[in-house]
């Protein structure tokens, strides 16, 4: 027979009476001091976190992805490496506009977010159920979405707004044709199709970039609601769409889709009628037709929606090596907006908490923050470059191509090159008076002389490429006999 857990308090104090407060008397007040009624209401106070500004009402579930075709003359992420290989997932499907209480079967647009726990860190790929979108410029986001929620006065959803912006911002007729068309309102989560939406890049072994659009083709077959029945369902149930994933996947009736790629080699964007980047327009299927990738099957609902579904947080900037950017100046913006949307609704250290956990090695200098959890980096350094051989390095292996903008390229260059690091040091130094320049030789050595003697060495060698005198200076106060294989080419010349 099971034993019979004891309730206790979240520091573990065993609770005797959950049903009564402590009181000064039958009938008296309650007492400051009964902490388990404090916790209980402090707790419940902060039940709630911020909704998601956008894709507030939404549902989820877990599964996998099964490799079916070798794409790997396009890419070396690791997760497509083998035909047959099967990657963990995670997906959650949203409207845009609604709160998080708001119907499933609005007209509107769907979130379609994958969230892939590779070998090689998490891949999240954070589309839509729409091949485009209302916007080209990030600069135009938030003006867009405040058209699409309440208005400011009266707290209504309010059509004078969504139309006075779409009719002067006429980039954005795609996405509201999709949007109206008999695809506006999918019938469930499980009967559309998923979209990248922006184009990205895949990089292979030999570091060549192709361009790619990424797509997910419900194997259920498309079905979409029409207005009348919209308006029959949302009446009877708001969370139809909720509740039907959940039930497909609790029967066994596993929702899939075919995730296929489109490819555009850097020669035919080149030469692309439009703006290969653009988030409003599609590639012709004609011209870059649909290359099978894998299955997505999603066969596991969550164990608790809060922890697994509303605690997820995706976002473009999660990516492998052998999956890249594009110019797309949407993607972009995404890439650093999404962090900080998820840093105010769920803190500081959201990536720590199990969902969004990498499920493979990993090792960072992040450290402190609120809800830092395990031992924080114990005593580990908590900066980079460092001296412990055993401490995380970058590692040139995974390098990858410049990313072309125009006539530049957007890549992470040496700061160093073609700087002087020393010159106006040196000058500095020699400006200085005979005691200013014993002062500072003194002050120096008192704080180098106590730490290793080879950061010492290493840290001579900028001294004297400043200036030799500067250098031997500091050598002697610390009692280092200069030998000249000690020093930059340039001085080796020097005697002690």
């Amino acid at each position: 027979m099971e034993e019979r857990k004891t309730l206790t308090t979240k520091d573990g104090y065993p609770i005797a009476d959950n049903q009564n407060s402590l009181t000064a008397g039958a009938r008296g007040p309650v007492v400051m001091h009964d902490f388990h009624l404090s916790e209980k209401l402090a707790h419940f106070n902060r039940e709630r976190i911020p909704e998601r500004v956008v894709h507030a009402k939404g549902a989820g579930a877990l599964g996998t992805f099964t490799v079916t075709k070798d794409i790997t003359q396009y890419t070396k992420a690791k997760l497509f490496s083998e035909v047959g290989k099967q990657t963990p997932v995670l997906a959650r499907f949203s409207t845009v506009g609604g709160e998080k209480g708001s119907a499933d079967a609005e007209r509107d647009p769907r979130g379609f977010a994958v969230k892939f726990y590779t070998e090689e860190g998490n891949w999240d790929m954070v589309g839509n159920n729409t091949p485009v979108f209302f916007i080209r410029d990030p600069l135009k986001f938030p003006d867009f979405i405040h058209t699409q929620k309440r208005c400011p006065a009266n707290n209504l959803k309010d059509p004078y707004m969504r139309w006075d912006y779409w009719s002067q911002s006429p980039e954005a007729l795609h996405q509201v044709t999709i949007l109206y068309s008999d695809r506006g309102i999918p019938k469930t989560h499980r009967h559309m199709n998923g979209y990248g939406s922006h184009t990205y890049s895949l990089i292979n072994e030999d570091n060549q970039r192709v361009w790619v659009k990424f797509h997910f083709k419900t194997v259920q077959g498309i079905q979409n609601l029409t207005e009348t029945e919209a308006a029959k369902i949302k009446a009877q149930n708001s969370d139809h769409a909720t509740e039907d994933l959940w039930d497909a996947i609790k029967e066994s009736d596993y929702p899939r889709w075919r995730f296929c790629i489109q490819v555009m080699t850097e020669e035919q964007a080149k030469t692309h009628p439009d703006n290969p980047f653009d988030l409003t327009k599609v590639w012709k299927h004609a011209d870059y037709p649909l290359i099978e990738v894998g299955i997505l099957e999603l066969n596991r609902n969550p164990d608790n929606y809060f922890a697994q579904i509303e605690q997820a947080a995706f976002s473009p900037s999660a990516i492998v090596p052998g999956i890249d950017f594009s110019p797309d100046k949407t993607l972009l913006a995404r890439v650093a907006s999404y962090n900080d949307a998820h840093r105010y609704r769920l803190g500081t250290n959201y990536q720590q908490l199990p969902v969004n956990l990498p499920q493979c090695p990993f090792a960072t200098y992040q450290r402190d923050g609120a809800m830092a959890y395990g031992d924080n980096g114990g005593s580990t350094l908590n900066y980079e470059p460092n001296s412990d051989p055993n401490a995380p390095k970058p590692s040139t292996d995974y390098q990858e191509p410049p990313l072309p903008l125009g006539n530049v390229a957007v890549d992470r260059y040496d700061h160093h090159e073609g700087n002087d690091e020393y010159s106006q040091t040196g000058d500095l130094y020699r400006l200085l008076d005979e005691d200013a320049k014993q002062r500072l030789v003194d002050n120096i050595v008192g704080s180098l002389g106590q730490v290793p003697e080879e950061i010492q060495l290493r840290q001579l060698c900028h001294f004297f490429r400043a200036d030799t005198d500067y250098g031997m200076r500091i050598a002697r106060g610390l009692g280092i006999k200069i030998d000249p294989s000690m020093l930059p080419k340039e001085l080796q010349e020097l005697k002690a």
